[in-house]
């Protein structure tokens, strides 16, 4: 039956609109789709009428610096950081961890606001995190690296992290303009490279339509992850919901990031694909989670009602992880 067709038949996709070619092309590849993880992180509530409700507890974001950040960059103006849990010290982030996990976590995504060079200033931290992974050996922790020489790549490898995230930027413009940041292509191209030289599980993100809704530098993103071979990629779409008012954000093209997912998989055949939790609402994210299940992704986090339905009727097999999607490494959840 034509994928079309499918999709028009699944209640909750009714309205939303994909593009016939696209679908197309996408239906007339060879490979087989493979299994499909749906993840459903506790960053917030979350529920359809497919997965039931996720409550906020199994995996909390935590930031080393509440919701404070130098760089101020415009889609974010650390607006994303004021509903993470703060923990300004090591003491804190202790006292934090011990906590979440008597309320049943079983793991955490650990970030902070950037100083003015995109560096997350974890030092302090290190022994407390590795206090913290000595003391719970199964307790997950996926770290928001931001930019960062080898030494420093070399002292989250000891902390005892279990996955190291970053955002791969392939367009200078993008960096000066939407990040305010004086640093080069050619610096997150040196991260990557640093981070994947260790042994720690690289799953780096890739923001579409980053450059105020339009794609910019996601393609040569692309090479640069092709070239350094990370464990996973994440792909999210950007919100434009803290844009400032002079520079406000186009909502990215739904059809445009359903390309880019089928050319993601032509360039990283044998990297699991996953689509990130950060994407427009609406209409939007189901036709942005319609193309994912097609193009083949390995995982998507917090899915569109309507993904199981799907995934089921094209074939793919259907799990539920209460994780990270950047946990995901080689198809499976390293929380189970």
């Amino acid at each position: 039956m034509d994928w079309l067709d499918v999709a028009a038949r699944i209640e909750p996709l009714e309205g939303i609109v994909l593009d016939a070619a696209l679908v197309g092309e996408m239906q007339r590849r060879d490979a087989a789709l493979p299994d499909i993880d749906f993840y459903t992180p506790s960053f917030k509530s979350y529920a359809t009428s497919e997965i039931g409700a996720c409550g906020k507890s199994a995996w909390p974001a935590v930031s080393i610096t509440g919701p404070d950040c130098k760089l101020q960059c415009d889609h974010c103006k650390g607006k994303v950081l004021e509903n993470m849990i703060p923990a300004r010290t090591p003491e804190e982030l202790w006292a934090v961890a011990n906590r979440q996990i008597e309320r049943g976590a079983r793991g955490m995504l650990l970030t902070g606001g950037s100083n003015l060079r995109n560096e997350v200033e974890y030092d302090p931290f290190y022994p407390t995190i590795r206090r913290i992974k000595d003391a719970f050996p199964a307790f997950r922790i996926a770290l928001h690296t931001a930019l960062v020489e080898r030494d420093a790549a070399r002292r989250m490898e000891d902390s005892g992290i279990d996955a190291a995230m970053m955002d791969v930027i392939g367009a200078q413009e993008t960096i000066t303009q939407v990040y305010h940041l004086k640093r080069s292509v050619d610096d997150f191209e040196r991260t990557l490279e640093n981070l994947v030289a260790t042994r720690l599980k690289v799953v780096p993100h890739i923001v579409l339509g980053l450059h105020y809704g339009k794609f910019l530098g996601e393609r040569r993103a692309l090479e640069m992850l092709r070239r350094h071979r990370p464990s996973a990629l994440v792909l999210v779409a950007a919100m434009p919901f803290y844009a400032p008012v002079h520079r406000p954000f186009a909502v990215p093209d739904s059809h445009e990031i359903g390309r880019f997912f089928l050319d993601a998989r032509a360039v990283l055949p044998d990297i699991p694909l996953l689509l990130g939790c950060a994407r427009p609402a609406g209409r939007a994210k189901a036709e942005i989670d319609a193309y994912a299940v097609m193009a083949g992704l390995d995982g998507i986090a917090h899915p569109a009602d309507g993904m199981v339905a799907l995934a089921a009727r094209l074939g793919r097999n259907a799990r539920i992880a209460a994780a990270c999607c950047s946990m995901a490494v080689g198809g499976e959840a390293l929380m189970r």
